[in-house]
């Protein structure tokens, strides 16, 4: 072993130490809590992803004349193809619900307070690339809610004051939905969106190296001397104990409520009701409340003040009394959302 780690280092110019202080950076004591860990669950699920979406994509023909043949072949002829198509969906499903819940656990603990606040940026784009991730992939079937539901959202792209217009050509490659939009749709989901996914996590995790984790102190814990811990073993296991949880789960969901086939799209007919992913639930109904330039615009602006909490607190904090002003509009902001998705949910139209 030691003739092995000379020639490496012989050949590899590391020190070694330095590299194991690297990595292994002491983690605060709040991180023993399983809930705190939930920051890498997105990343675990998101390799998920890749992983059988490489699979998938070995059978998968990204054109408007095959794309629905292809994907019914590989739920239902495919050796294991409903299993890898179960994963990829639910993984999809899980990965956009625990980035929120990490998005949430960031605003409600305040971690995207000075100096974090690029991070919490970031964290937004991540969001926001995963959203796309679960619109391109859902319209990848070439369902007829899936077909309609992309018209739709191309539609409203349009809509959008000034750059709609091109907005809307550069997704569908034409001003309708035709030949060119699926191979579109394929490599933004493929290429595209995974690599800005993976450019955006390294920079998340280097900003969080560079800052170290926000500490939590707890209430009951004030007297209690905590010491931090190191990343390897311990919050490593953690991590590997809810990665094996999280791949039971899945195989779960994939094998008891297996994805199934809606009909095929078809272009001439329009369905009675269309519906988004649950994801979209809330901008759905949002849109369908408030149409026209209204509901583009109030949509835009809600994203930017999303964007721009961080110093938007920070000036509240400042210039007002109402210093913990972020946590009631944080939970008037949970409750319309999900009161939103719940209405739309429930509502035929």
């Amino acid at each position: 072993m030691n003739a092995v780690v000379t020639w490496l280092r012989d050949r590899i110019p590391v020190d070694l130490d330095s590299f194991r202080e690297l990595t292994n950076e002491p983690v605060p004591h709040h991180l023993k809590r399983w809930w705190f860990c939930i920051g890498g669950t997105p990343a675990y699920l998101f390799v998920v992803q890749v992983v059988t979406g490489i699979l998938l994509a070995i059978y998968y023909e990204s054109s408007t004349q095959t794309a629905y043949e292809s994907v019914r072949y590989i739920t239902e002829e495919a050796a294991f193809g409903w299993y890898l198509r179960g994963l990829h969906k639910w993984g999809a499903t899980l990965m956009i619900a625990a980035v929120i819940l990490h998005q949430m656990r960031v605003y409600f603990t305040g971690a995207y307070l000075k100096p974090r606040e690029p991070n919490w940026m970031v964290g937004m784009a991540l969001l926001m690339s995963t959203l796309m991730l679960g619109f391109t992939g859902y319209s990848l079937v070439y369902e007829q809610l899936s077909f309609w539901g992309a018209t739709v959202a191309a539609n409203l792209t349009g809509s959008v004051p000034v750059v709609g217009s091109v907005l809307r050509e550069l997704l569908l490659g034409a001003e309708t939905y035709g030949r060119q939009t699926l191979p579109r749709f394929f490599i933004l989901h493929a290429a595209v969106l995974p690599v800005l996914l993976i450019l955006l996590l390294g920079v998340h995790i280097a900003l969080i190296r560079l800052q170290g984790v926000t500490e939590f102190r707890f209430e009951s814990e004030k007297d209690v001397p905590q010491k931090p811990f190191n990343f390897w073993p311990d919050h490593a296991y953690t991590e590997i104990l809810i990665g094996l949880i999280l791949m039971i789960l899945l195989s779960t969901l994939a094998t008891a409520l297996p994805v199934t086939m809606g009909p095929k799209a078809n272009p001439l007919v329009t369905p009675e009701v269309i519906k988004p992913e649950w994801f979209f639930y809330v901008a759905f109904r949002w849109l369908k409340l408030f149409s026209g330039t209204f509901a583009i615009l109030s949509t835009g602006f809600i994203v930017f003040v999303m964007f721009a909490w961080p110093f938007i607190d920070a000036w509240i904090r400042k210039k007002t009394r109402f210093t913990e002003a972020s946590v009631w509009i944080g939970i008037f902001a949970v409750l319309s959302i999900i009161g939103l998705t719940v209405w739309e949910a429930l509502v035929e139209h």
